[in-house]
């Protein structure tokens, strides 16, 4: 299995590929992934940026030949020559471009770009040359497939990985892909026999902000404050300021809010996670706390008041945040 086909693929047989999506780091991720299989070990491999090197750059490296082999794999990053924004200047490589993509099947090059955008230019007679030409792939991952398709990376790369260690990877990553994919980069490196334990992951991972301050109102909300307070000034000793943890404080609790109120007019755990585009588990955890609607929107209203009054100067000390947090 291949990391390009936990996507859709539009030509899935074609070697030409584009990779799309605003996310970066994913892009980059799978881009890596496929030039690296057994079938390109052979092949030179060269990297243009378009936006550094230039598009003669690219032309000269899709026109001439290898000089170790007979074909070779040229990885485009940034092909801004897809989007709406081009400039007029570049008319004359755009059309050379056009001609090469226009005749890619007599090409023995293998061509990878990767296209960090948010929207391409449909329109452009260029972008409906590689988009039928290619085969794309759009890697867009819902926040509550993140822990799937983490799952099926990690198969896919030859690595076990134990449920309750995939569990522990994505809360301290924060549900967040591209965090889970650097996380997984540093267990492979102490991986023995390419399997992953919750215990490698406890020891390895550290929590996040947003576990560290998850573990604050969970201390709070069962009236263990002095762990509460101690792991609240650890926050503040490694220097996140009252602010940072303010905007964490007001997202978690805005989610517990909002995952009670649904919950009250007969959502399934399923349809919220659906309807709010959040982690299953995030959804699991808010269903269990007993907390009051009412409890939370207090907490919830205070904290955009603290924050307010941090941000505008008239409280500086740590020790409102600190009486925030006793008062949970």
């Amino acid at each position: 299995m291949t990391l390009l086909s936990l996507f859709n693929n539009t030509a899935a047989d074609v070697p030409q590929t584009l990779i799309w999506g605003e996310d970066d780091f994913l892009n980059d991720y799978i881009a890596r992934s496929y030039t690296r299989e057994d079938k390109f070990k052979d092949l030179d491999r060269i990297t243009v940026d378009c936006e550094n090197d230039g598009l003669d750059e690219l032309i000269a490296n899709l026109t001439e030949s290898s000089l170790f082999s007979a074909q070779k794999i040229v990885i485009v990053k940034n092909p801004f020559f897809l989007t709406s924004k081009v400039a007029k200047k570049f008319k004359k490589q755009l059309d050379q471009l056009q001609e090469i993509f226009s005749h890619i099947n007599e090409l023995d090059d293998v061509i990878v770009m990767v296209a960090s955008y948010e929207k391409l230019d449909k329109r452009k007679k260029i972008t409906k040359t590689v988009m039928n030409n290619f085969n794309v792939i759009n890697p867009k991952i819902k926040s509550y497939e993140v822990s799937a398709v983490a799952k099926s990376i990690i198969k896919a790369e030859g690595y076990i990985i134990t449920q309750s260690a995939l569990q522990l990877l994505v809360e301290r990553s924060d549900q967040v892909m591209d965090t889970i994919l650097s996380n997984y980069s540093k267990l492979k490196i102490v991986a023995q026999n390419q399997k992953i334990t919750e215990k490698m992951v406890a020891e390895n991972i550290e929590l996040s902000l947003a576990q560290n301050v998850f573990e604050i109102l969970e201390a709070a909300f069962n009236r263990n404050y002095q762990q509460a307070l101690t792991r609240l000034e650890n926050q503040l000793r490694e220097g996140v300021n009252p602010i940072q943890l303010l905007a964490v404080f007001e997202s978690q609790i805005e989610v517990l809010l909002v995952v009670k109120v649904l919950a009250e007019r007969s959502r399934s755990e399923t349809q919220i996670v659906k309807e709010l585009g959040i982690h299953p588990y995030r959804v699991k955890l808010a269903l269990k706390k007993r907390i009051p609607i009412e409890k939370l929107e207090q907490m919830l209203e205070k904290a955009i008041e603290l924050d307010f009054k941090y941000k505008n100067g008239t409280y500086q000390s740590d020790e409102f945040l600190k009486m925030y947090i006793l008062n949970a």
